[in-house]
């Protein structure tokens, strides 16, 4: 599994990059309208299942984890780009279970990583973000429209640039055989 993300790292640093002008977009905009939102987070979730099932496929062994992250993402935006005229409380909620599920397959990935990677910290504080996020959502639904932006920008930029800082350091392994 290292010698695959270690060679596959820059699909890593991609999907951190667009995290992060996510992110930076949430914060420099934050009158964005809902339905804008609505495409950015359809997209921006689609793009990272993509990614995710790219990554399962073109491993050795299949990674349920990451094949499941994929599915759950892209049937997350495709619903997203269905309805574009969903009301704010169901995207928060649409948002928040995404966030859950993926937060818990990225610790249970973190963890299957650091059996071969010693003190390999980062895929599980993604993981880790990514859960209080969406439970930080469910809990406090009704907090409008124009904090949501901000948590969802907050969350973007700290998960691209979580995501930038593994995938730099797989980078450092891409030559090493496992």
């Amino acid at each position: 599994m290292l010698h695959l993300l270690a060679r596959y790292w820059w699909v890593l640093a991609l999907r951190g990059v667009l995290a992060v002008l996510f992110g930076l977009f949430a914060f420099f905009v934050p009158g964005i309208t809902l339905l804008s939102l609505v495409l950015l987070f359809g997209a921006y979730v689609l793009l990272d299942g993509i990614f995710d099932l790219v990554a399962a496929t073109r491993s050795p062994s299949h990674h349920w984890a990451l094949v499941l992250e994929g599915i759950v993402g892209i049937i997350a935006g495709i619903l997203t780009f269905f309805w574009p005229g969903i009301t704010a409380m169901v995207l928060l909620y649409l948002i928040a279970f995404w966030a859950i599920f993926t937060g818990v397959l990225e610790i249970i990935a973190g963890i299957r990583l650091r059996q071969v990677l010693s003190d390999e910290i980062w895929l599980i504080l993604m993981g880790v973000l990514s859960l209080l996020f969406g439970l930080f959502i469910l809990i406090f639904p009704s907090a409008g429209a124009l904090a949501v932006v901000y948590w969802i920008g907050a969350y973007a930029l700290l998960f691209g640039i979580m995501l930038l800082a593994l995938a730099f350091r797989l980078r450092s392994f891409r030559h090493v055989e496992v």
